[in-house]
């Protein structure tokens, strides 16, 4: 019987190894799996990287784990956003690295990995910093970038719904890089709100069926 339901948290995230590169959902706090990330500080690990939207903010979740030191470089469009004290202090004291990619094309090097694709060309970041150092060629006319793929070993993500079978349903703008994430990570843990039998879920709302989820876990209110 297939059952994806995980009841402590703990073994919901067993198996994350030291150097791990997590892929963690969310824009802002939509759709940002909080109770996952903030577990992790409990654990040894060491030496993460996380690719998300954003760096965090105030004292919680991603930015409560950023402070135990674990993560030793970030991936994401905007490390700097309202309340994200917490990078800034750990960034400018060389305690963690960081790499920018516009949104657009972190989005597209997610959706890439889980394809299977082995890159593509962007214009985006042609003739700036963010594309020093990279492959480029001129397409049509226009400057072009090759983006590599980016793989997870690990995504963590938040949704609203799952069955046992690990179907998730998401909750509106808080759905963002969740399904993308999900098809590129070796290891795909949800925190859900709820989990409803067999059979509720809308077939029609499933965005990330089962298949590319591994483990479910329901966020306690």
């Amino acid at each position: 019987m297939i059952d994806k339901r995980v009841d402590d948290i703990s073994a919901a995230l067993s198996g994350i190894a030291d150097g791990a590169t997590i892929l963690n959902s969310g824009f802002g706090n939509a759709g940002s799996p909080i109770d996952l990330l903030e577990a992790l500080i409990e654990s040894d690990l060491k030496y993460l990287t996380i690719v998300c939207n954003n760096a965090g903010e105030g004292d919680y979740g991603l930015a409560a784990l950023i402070k135990t030191g674990k993560i030793s470089r970030i991936i994401c469009s905007y490390p700097i956003s309202a309340g994200s004290v917490v990078f800034q202090d750990m960034y400018n004291t060389g305690k963690i690295e960081l790499e920018v990619v516009p949104q657009g094309t972190l989005s597209e090097r997610i959706r890439a990995a889980g394809a299977g694709i082995g890159g593509f060309y962007t214009p985006t970041s042609a003739g700036t910093k963010l594309g020093e150092g990279k492959e480029t060629r001129k397409i049509n006319g226009v400057q072009q970038v090759l983006e590599l793929p980016l793989k997870g070993d690990v995504a963590l993500i938040r949704a609203k719904q799952a069955d046992r079978w690990g179907n998730i349903v998401y909750e509106k703008s808080a759905r963002n890089f969740g399904p993308a994430m999900a098809m590129a990570a070796t290891m795909t843990i949800v925190q859900v709100d709820e989990i409803v039998e067999l059979g509720e879920l809308d077939p029609e709302l499933i965005v990330t069926p089962g298949i590319f989820v591994d483990r479910v876990f329901v966020h306690n209110n």
